[in-house]
């Protein structure tokens, strides 16, 4: 795995590339609530992607004094524009990036990274495939959930019922493919025995089936 650092706009952010052999496609995880390349529950995932012959992008949308700030305040993590401008930035750079140009580029997003990752898509229609949401806010993304219309799978654990109901609403206004998945005996973070690893199998299935063998 290598450690990237990423310019975008006026500051630099740092990402965990991993490329698997003869990949097929590229997956950038937006991260969200606080949250940041070092989740364990999102290195998992990546870890069932990586074997799926995915190439993974982890990457922190704040840096290391933003985090700091955040962990006080826990007001960046609402900020979606700030978060989506740093989601389109790191798109940009990885259509210009040797091991990942080529490649299609699907986006996990999780919590409020999911807002971010769908007004990324809306923006970069052409270069983004499909996206998966983990217990995501697509709510945050507002007006912008008309724009997207890349494939987009929806996993929202069973228990979570103010974010199933978020999430319900959200899904009638995507303009292309939409699937719920409620995930039964699952919570917000998908912690309980089996649920994580059904959120890898989901995912790893949406973005194999879903155009990350073609590029741009």
């Amino acid at each position: 795995m290598a450690v990237l650092e990423i310019p975008i706009g006026d500051v630099v952010l740092e990402a965990d590339l991993a490329i698997p052999d003869s990949p097929r496609g590229v997956v950038l995880f937006v991260h969200g609530s606080g949250s940041g390349r070092h989740s364990p529950r999102n290195r998992y995932v990546a870890g069932e992607l990586q074997a799926a012959g995915l190439i993974t992008v982890l990457a922190d949308l704040l840096t290391s004094e933003e985090g700091r700030a955040d962990a006080r305040t826990a007001q960046l993590r609402f900020d979606i524009r700030l978060l989506a401008e740093r989601v389109i930035g790191l798109t940009d750079w990885l259509a210009d990036y040797g091991a990942t140009a080529a490649l299609g580029l699907g986006y996990f997003g999780a919590s409020t990274g999911a807002a971010a990752a769908l007004i990324g898509a809306g923006a970069r229609p052409h270069r983004v495939k499909a996206i998966v949401s983990r217990g995501g806010r697509p709510d945050l993304a507002g007006e912008s959930l008309h724009l997207v219309r890349q494939p987009t799978l929806l996993i929202v654990g069973g228990y979570d019922e103010v974010v199933i109901g978020l999430n319900r609403a959200a899904h009638k206004e995507l303009a292309g493919e939409a699937r719920l998945e409620i995930v039964p005996g699952a919570g917000h973070l998908f912690e309980e025995p089996g649920a994580l690893e059904k959120v890898a199998r989901l995912a790893c299935d949406w973005f194999t089936r879903h155009g990350q063998m073609s590029g741009q």
